[in-house]
């Protein structure tokens, strides 16, 4: 009962959690800005930070038996910061589904200018069948949420894998897992703009980026990396053998 209660009468600002964050060196690309990639990992961190505040990071829940699986991400990019910038960042729950979970997270500059935006989609798994559990097993909240930045309408890619060219092929080592041993999920945006030489990411802004995480990989598997270009937009699917792990569009500013 005590569960049911905390869920349903979390107030709206105690969803909220925000933090300043410096763009250190271990965050920048080439271009001596944020790097996309590290946008997507500085952004799980304000989103595992958030669920920490709220009580439901997979630290907590793991005694339940559950853990947290990102299913879709999506970063709409309008400027990026630079090396030493200081960046507040906000995150925060923005619908409960049943099953499913989105997170939104901002990041703005002292002045209040918007950088970048999130949406994230989570479901939780059981740690032994891997299979999903609705949301009110656990202590989530289940209303109250704060407004949505970036809503939860994700693209659906359905080109069939003849429209794809394959570019490279990864090894999953030992240095591409997270904690739950699977490939961690930056490390799918990190294998997809590789397909991109340098020369052409320093002269061509990311404007958008969203993943669709479909199945998870694990150390010593190969992955194919495979490109289809549509104008400024890339679409990047990730296979291991005849699974399709990932797929990813990334746009590009004109």
């Amino acid at each position: 009962m005590e569960r049911e209660k905390k869920k349903s009468y979390m107030k709206t600002e105690d969803m909220i959690y925000t933090q300043k964050r410096s763009i250190s060196s271990a965050y920048v690309d080439w271009s001596v800005k944020l790097g996309v990639a590290q946008a997507q990992l500085m952004m799980q961190d304000c989103m595992t930070e958030c669920f920490g505040k709220i009580k439901c990071d997979d630290i907590s829940l793991m005694k339940f038996g559950y853990f947290w699986v990102l299913t879709k991400s999506k970063i709409k990019v309008f400027k990026r910061p630079g090396w030493n910038d200081t960046v507040d960042t906000t995150s925060f729950p923005v619908k409960n589904s049943g099953i499913r979970t989105y997170v939104n997270t901002v990041f703005k500059d002292m002045d209040g200018e918007l950088l970048l935006v999130a949406n994230q989609e989570l479901c939780l798994l059981d740690i032994e069948k891997h299979r999903p559990v609705p949301l009110s097993k656990v202590p989530y909240p289940a209303e109250n949420f704060p407004d949505a930045v970036l809503s939860d309408d994700f693209e659906k890619i359905m080109f069939p894998d003849s429209d794809y060219s394959d570019v490279y092929e990864q090894v999953i080592r030992s240095s591409n897992l997270d904690m739950l041993h699977h490939l961690n999920n930056t490390e799918y945006v990190k294998f997809a703009l590789n397909v991109f030489p340098e020369t052409f990411l320093l002269e061509h802004e990311v404007e958008e980026i969203e993943v669709h995480y479909k199945a998870e990989s694990k150390e010593n598997q190969t992955l194919r990396i495979m490109r289809k270009d549509v104008g400024n937009t890339v679409y990047i699917r990730i296979k291991e053998s005849e699974r399709c792990v990932s797929d990813l569009k990334i746009c590009f500013a004109c």
